[in-house]
């Protein structure tokens, strides 16, 4: 089971990276060459640094400034594949209505590597300590350089 997950984990990652680049170029937006890893490394961790704040003071949509807003952003979680920033914040007010449900988080980051040109791919686990029990994780996202800003372009969380 677990080398099937993998398996679809890459493929799903492939598939995203493919289709995000294919619609990051449709929109005519501009792509930027990175230089140098360790620059990229601080900024998306940065961006995750500011995701965490956001969420631990229950702010959803400053949470979601990490993320592409576009139509093309794609999240794929335990209810299956979302698509577009807007369906994803109101997926995340949902199952997240309260600071009850959205407690504390923390990522725990394992990977980053850069995948090609400004797309970078960040592997880790997120842990949220709640009142109403703790929830913790694994995830896979995608972050691209679209002008001049670090943003997840696709997230696989479960």
């Amino acid at each position: 089971m677990k080398k099937f997950l993998l398996i679809f984990s890459v493929s799903l990652l492939t598939y995203a990276c493919i289709s995000v680049r294919a619609d990051v170029t449709n929109s005519n937006t501009i792509a930027e060459k990175t230089t140098n890893y360790n620059d990229a490394k601080s900024a998306i961790l940065k961006v995750m640094r500011d995701q965490e704040i956001a969420w631990n003071n229950g702010d959803l949509e400053g949470f979601m400034q990490g993320y592409w807003k576009s139509d093309s952003l794609k999240f794929y979680g335990r209810n299956g594949l979302t698509k577009g920033w807007q369906n994803t914040l109101d997926n995340y007010k949902r199952g997240y209505p309260s600071k009850a449900q959205t407690g504390t988080l923390n990522f725990v980051i394992k990977d980053i590597s850069q995948i090609e040109g400004t797309n970078y791919w960040v592997m880790g686990e997120y842990h949220l300590k709640r009142e109403i029990g703790d929830a913790d994780g694994v995830f896979i996202i995608v972050f691209k350089k679209i002008n001049g800003e670090w943003k997840i372009v696709a997230d696989m969380s479960c």
